[in-house]
């Protein structure tokens, strides 16, 4: 498992992580280093604590040499283009995430349908719009090589979405694999506040196709990865979490692969313009009655944590 250094938390000498909410960005490049890359851009809010985890790691005014999207996602983009307000840099994705990322089409809807916990039943909310990134947008080498980060390769890793891609170093065998497969159950909110390492397949509710998934997980299985750091969890490494791997591989229908869903039979339908055909939304009454419950449940919460915050301000003013 990951060290705490700082804000961050060391994968590797030259890998570092930093998670934003619910979900994890990381450095590539060693401290104090000129040219490195960040991977991913978190929930919508972090940019200056990103800014700041740089200049902590490799020095006042640090900017990446570029940044590498492994998904267009809300969680993935969320402080995007605050960072591009600070860092002319160029944004590099699969192809197949360009329409998402260029204003051209939204993600297929989020499934709360897929159950598993309030975040997957608040799911209906998340964002799946797309965001307008203009000229800072550029596609992958086709050659498979990530700008900016020598040794590693970027692999395609369809089915959380369909242009999802993974990077994966031959040299220590170290893999980035995004949202293809988590360490953390994300459908339950109670497992992401605990954050107890355990592999998983991609988040359900956001994942799309299904089969292609299943192809995805067992492809970063057979690369014979020594450590996992992923969009969503603790960075992983050691012989459990290789064999946790391989069960993940070996029973996916069993341990990742939800009983119902809008998805589950019928993948959304995606191409390089963005999205072509959805299936059928399935009514579940229960699900939307747990959403709905859910929903109230965060609102009431939120309100009551303003109230608190104004009275505490009202009673310093008096004070």
């Amino acid at each position: 498992m990951a060290r705490k250094i700082g804000s961050l938390y060391q994968v590797a000498p030259d890998i570092a992580g930093l998670r934003t909410g619910i979900s994890n960005v990381y450095f590539l490049g060693e401290p104090g280093a000129v040219n490195w890359v960040l991977v991913d851009a978190g929930l919508p809010g972090y940019a200056r604590r990103i800014r700041h985890a740089a200049e902590e790691r490799f020095g006042a005014g640090a900017k990446p040499a570029a940044i590498i999207l492994t998904h267009g996602h809300f969680d993935h983009v969320g402080a995007l283009r605050s960072l591009l307000e600070h860092w002319n840099v160029t944004v590099f994705a699969h192809r197949l995430e360009m329409p998402y990322l260029t204003g051209r089409s939204s993600y297929p809807p989020p499934d709360p349908s897929v159950g598993g916990g309030m975040l997957a039943w608040m799911a209906s909310i998340y964002p799946k719009g797309p965001i307008v990134l203009g000229s800072h947008v550029q596609p992958l080498p086709v050659d498979g090589s990530v700008p900016g980060a020598l040794g590693w390769r970027w692999i395609h890793t369809p089915g959380h979405s369909s242009g999802h891609i993974s990077l994966f170093r031959e040299s220590d065998r170290a893999l980035i694999a995004g949202d293809a497969l988590v360490t953390v159950r994300q459908e339950s909110l109670l497992a992401v506040l605990r954050q107890e390492p355990e592999v998983h397949g991609p988040p359900a509710y956001f994942t799309s196709d299904w089969e292609a998934a299943r192809e995805s997980v067992e492809q970063l299985i057979s690369l014979n990865p020594r450590m996992v750091a992923t969009g969503h969890g603790i960075p992983l490494r050691g012989d459990e979490m290789i064999i946790e791997l391989r069960e993940l591989g070996t029973h996916f229908d069993a341990l990742a692969l939800p009983r119902q869903g809008r998805y589950v039979r019928h993948p959304a339908i995606a191409d390089q313009t963005g999205v072509v055909s959805l299936p059928p939304q399935a009514e579940h009454p229960v699900q939307r009655a747990l959403f709905l419950g859910a929903s109230a449940f965060l609102i009431a919460w939120l309100g009551g944590t303003i109230i608190q915050s104004l009275r505490n301000r009202r009673s310093r003013f008096i004070e």
